[in-house]
């Protein structure tokens, strides 16, 4: 199970001005109860002594506390932030009440706080505590008579046997005290020394809700054994949460260890996976002299000595599974109610180990983000408001990543306004250091073809269909499939699902990461780098013809002010391994003599060139968008590809109130609906021998007076929703619209030959999402195998007999068909308004 809860970062909760941190949870290590007049001014001043001497913490009250018939607060709070209670039983502690509340209040935090009690019998028999005999048989018997409140003077006596059940220490009448004294320390050693706590952060904001979180994975309380991973990208806490963990819940457990930054301890030189299994086994048994030779006996020196013991394993930023098969390859190493918290950049190496409590880390939220950055910026819980403006910068390059956070506010603490400006201006080109290098161990990791993987899509690709990216990307040869989901699960990029399809993702900071390792290919030389996507340094290559054969990819997207800059096409000549070619804005002067054959995608909207070089074969082409350019002729090589064939999802929108004359299939109302239905005879599943390879479908809708509208496709019960209001804002003077919608891909290949073989009808259903009358007429038009799509469109016009024509369900279509093409670019002379959402890939 993968849990996903609230985000998380480097902190604590938002209400809290400082760390609630556990790792102060005890002011104390131990608390001293005892009677006074019997061992205040002897044994109990030789114990303090030697406990604060082994650097135990200890609280001892003065005699001025002990005042009234209850015990004071200040009391109360020391034994509640106390990890120990040695409760001292000597002669005359039952003949005082304060004593006996004491005890009481000692029970209440062992049952609630996970508080120890050590009972020391100071020249006392267990059993005479235990049994009430002696001298508190007849302290208590005093107390009965004061009080005359049996219930109280029972619960005392039930606490005084309970705490003489547990096991604990007895000096006997002649003992040396000194010695005794010693054994009590070392005692307290094993339980207070047994767990240093770890530091978490200078300023743990929101851990609170976080822990709480992964505390509901652990589930402590149940006696299983269980393993958890913690995932994120560099930088997000998951370092810190573990820590947090570690501390609040060591005490639960018969041992722990913290096995921090695995990832470099595993490496030879610094020990290897041998030392980290020594150090699982000498911190969890106390024993430094174990001792391990190689790997393999070190696996069986933990499952042999460990197999019975109730441990706590945190393992740091795991990278690789051999660590994971060498440190802790299966829970039933370990005893019951054992844990082994797992944290990795890796959510893959977690599935591939088979951990099945996962959570994903996640960024701060807002409150928390300014919490943290203000803590390093200005050494404050708020920000100071004379530096507003450039805050809202800092947070623009930061995001809410705590990393990147904590690094930037403390480089700008201290500083002037204008020394911000500076650096947050710097920082747009070239990466913080210390962010870049944390966020870049990732990177380091991955293979060759992984690795441009990562840079195309940092570069050029962010934000688009996983589809459409590895089909480009497998073109060049990269294993796109297996590289994309690798960089899911090393947390590099996101794979976000809106309805059928996956966009990939990645955070600011780690596109920021990627091209700054492309500039750094060449700091100096832009034209020596493989991509190149920054406009300063596009204007170099170009306007000074600097390119190299090393230019494999560039994104054009000028600032408006450059837009009028007119570069020569002269610098594609020594373009020669150019993948990618993404023009947005740019204007270029001169006849195109050359264009790489290596090129895969070629975006070039409104080219104001009337010719591609004849040359250019365009037979590793992926994606082709010319739309709205000038280009009259596409040269020998693309005119011999067998056909175009635009993305599973295309969609165009126009003003207007008519289907297009083109449409074969149509029906149109009388009156506004909220319904239409077509149905196709299955015989137009195929023409000539000719199968369907595509759709077109159109709906015509009217002004919309409710509000928030969407139109429901349905072919055959397999239904998609489309939002036409909210694709295109419209002038007033026209509020109807034509949208067109083009399907193509395997599925539609696969619906409509089944159609024909098996002899159903195949019914295409429109509707608005409400019952608000929206639809005026709809259209479907079928794309065959051997239509022409690239010489000038010839649209065969459905039947017109004075006005529009109603497709009746028994209604065939003409089996003589002139071609068509869904290369639409003229459905009316207007219509230089319309929207498409895609690109043009190749067959």
């Amino acid at each position: 199970m993968t849990s996903s809860i609230a985000p998380l970062g480097v902190l604590s909760s938002p209400s809290s001005s400082n760390s609630s941190s556990l790792t102060s949870q005890w002011s104390y290590d131990v608390f001293l109860s005892f009677r006074g007049e019997d061992t205040r001014n002897n044994f109990i001043v030789h114990l303090y002594k030697d406990l604060h001497q082994n650097g135990i913490n200890t609280y001892m009250d003065n005699e001025e506390l002990r005042r009234g018939e209850k015990i004071s607060p200040a009391l109360q709070k020391a034994i509640e932030e106390s990890k120990i209670s040695i409760i001292v039983f000597s002669e005359n502690y039952a003949s005082s009440t304060w004593c006996l509340d004491e005890l009481m209040k000692i029970l209440e935090c062992k049952e609630s706080k996970q508080h120890k009690v050590l009972p020391v019998f100071y020249k006392v028999e267990p059993s005479t505590v235990r049994h009430q005999k002696s001298s508190f048989k007849e302290a208590l018997a005093r107390h009965e008579e004061k009080f005359k409140d049996d219930a109280k003077v029972q619960r005392w006596k039930t606490a005084l046997k309970q705490v003489a059940d547990l096991s604990g220490l007895h000096l006997k009448i002649n003992e040396n005290e000194s010695e005794f004294i010693q054994k009590i320390v070392q005692e307290v050693s094993k339980v207070v020394l047994n767990h240093t706590y770890l530091h978490v952060a200078e300023f743990p904001v929101g851990i609170n809700s976080r822990v709480e979180d992964i505390n509901t994975l652990l589930c402590i309380k149940e006696n299983d054994k269980r393993m958890i991973g913690i995932f994120g990208i560099g930088g997000i806490g998951k370092t810190t949460i573990a820590k947090e963990m570690y501390n609040r819940i060591t005490d639960k457990f018969e041992g722990s260890c913290f096995l921090a930054n695995v990832r470099e301890s595993s490496k030879q030189d610094q020990g290897g996976l041998v030392k980290l299994q020594q150090t699982i086994l000498s911190e969890i048994l106390k024993d430094s002299s174990l001792k391990v030779g190689n790997a393999d006996q070190g696996i069986n020196l933990i499952k042999k000595r460990l197999c019975c013991k109730k441990i706590l394993l945190i393992l740091d930023d795991v990278d690789h599974l051999d660590q994971l098969e060498k440190l802790c390859e299966r829970c039933d190493w370990f005893g019951s109610g054992s844990r082994i918290i797992i944290t990795t950049r890796d959510e893959g190496l977690l599935t591939k180990h088979h951990v099945h409590f996962k959570y994903r880390m996640k960024e701060m939220d807002y409150h928390e983000a300014v919490q943290l950055f203000s803590q390093h910026a200005f050494k404050s819980h708020k920000p100071d408001e004379a530096f507003a403006d450039v805050i809202k910068l800092a947070f623009k390059y930061a995001g809410s990543l705590p990393l990147a956070l904590k690094v930037l506010g403390s480089n700008l603490y201290g500083e002037d306004i204008h020394y911000w400006k500076s650096e947050l201006e710097k920082y747009k080109r070239i990466p913080e250091e210390n962010i870049h290098e944390k966020l870049k161990i990732s990177y380091d990791g991955l293979d060759y073809h992984t690795k441009k993987i990562f840079l195309d899509i940092a570069c050029f690709f962010k934000g688009d269909e996983r589809e459409y990216v590895t089909k480009i990307l497998d073109s060049c040869g990269f294993f796109a499939y297996a590289g994309i989901k690798k960089l899911n699960d090393k947390c590099l990029i996101t794979i976000d699902q809106h309805n059928d399809d996956q966009y990939l993702w990645m955070h600011d900071l780690l596109e920021d990461m990627g091209k700054e390792i492309v500039r750094q290919e060449s700091p100096e030389e832009p034209g020596k780098r493989s991509r190149l996507y920054f406009h300063e340094d596009i204007r170099e290559v170009f306007e000074k013809n600097k390119g190299t054969e090393k230019i494999e990819g560039i994104l054009i997207d000028l600032p408006q002010e450059d837009c009028k800059t007119q570069f020569s096409t002269k610098a594609f000549a020594t373009l020669k391994n150019l993948r990618i070619f993404i023009n947005c804005n740019a204007s270029f002067r001169g006849r195109l003599k050359y264009l790489s054959n290596e090129l895969r995608v070629l975006v070039w909207p409104l080219c104001p060139l009337e010719f591609l070089p004849s040359y250019f074969h365009g037979e590793k082409l992926i994606v082709l968008n010319i739309r709205r350019s000038n280009i009259r002729d596409l040269g020998t090589g693309l005119q011999s590809k067998e056909r175009f064939q635009m993305k599973d999802s295309s969609k165009i929108i126009y003003p207007g109130s008519r289907i297009p004359e083109w449409f074969k299939y149509c029906k149109e109302t009388t009156s506004y609906t909220n319904s239409i239905e077509i149905e196709i005879d299955h015989n137009a599943s195929m023409c000539f021998g000719h199968q369907i390879v595509a759709l077109v479908l159109c709906f015509v809708v009217g002004p919309l007076l409710l509000g928030y509208e969407t139109i429901t496709i349905s072919i055959n019960g397999q239904s998609m929703v489309w939002d036409p209001y909210c694709d295109l804002l419209w002038p007033s003077m026209d509020p109807h619209r034509v949208c067109l919608k083009y399907i193509a891909g395997n599925s539609i290949d696969e619906m409509m030959s089944r159609s024909y073989r098996e002899g159903y009808n195949t019914r295409f259903t429109f509707g608005s999402g409400s019952k608000e009358a929206i639809l005026k007429s709809v259209g479907v038009h079928l794309i065959y195998g051997n239509d022409n799509f690239i010489n000038p469109i010839q649209l065969s016009k459905r039947y017109r007999d004075g006005g529009e024509h109603d497709l009746q369900p028994d209604w065939n279509p003409q089996q003589t068909r002139q071609s068509s093409t869904t290369r639409i670019r003229e459905f009316k002379d207007a219509n230089d308004d319309f929207i498409s959402e895609d690109l043009l890939p190749l067959g």
